[in-house]
């Protein structure tokens, strides 16, 4: 059984910085994708960016998110983090990584339909 707990999540003022971490679980292919995710409140949930569990290649929605947002992932495959840099307002959402079984290098995009596993999310504020 997949499982992906988020951590990390919290009040930071604008320009802040701030670590998720998602621990993953239950894969049993070595060729998955995780991404992450966020929803802000009256608004749709929003792809950012995902990485290729077999060689930690990455893909972000937008040049502005890369510019801002760092995925990655450890060595042993048990850990994904987002780094988010330069913070704003508008960043204030609960943020979910997600798994799918679908290689990352068949993916176009990233389609919330192709990641049947989440976590429980976490919650970040950003203070203006």
């Amino acid at each position: 059984e997949v499982q992906l707990v988020e951590s990390g999540g919290g009040l930071v003022q604008t320009g802040g910085s701030l670590r998720l971490s998602c621990a993953v679980a239950g894969f049993t292919s070595h060729d998955y994708t995780i991404g992450w995710f966020r929803q802000a409140p009256g608004k749709e949930r929003e792809a950012l960016c995902s990485i290729s569990d077999d060689d930690f290649s990455t893909y972000h929605r937008t040049d502005a998110l890369r510019d801002r947002f760092i995925i990655s992932m450890n060595n042993a495959r048990s850990m994904v983090f987002l780094q988010m840099n330069n913070l704003k307002p508008e960043d204030t959402a609960v943020y979910y990584c997600a798994g799918s079984e679908v290689s990352w290098f068949k993916m176009r995009g990233m389609n919330p339909i192709e990641f049947p596993y989440w976590g429980q999310g976490t919650q970040v504020t950003v203070s203006s």
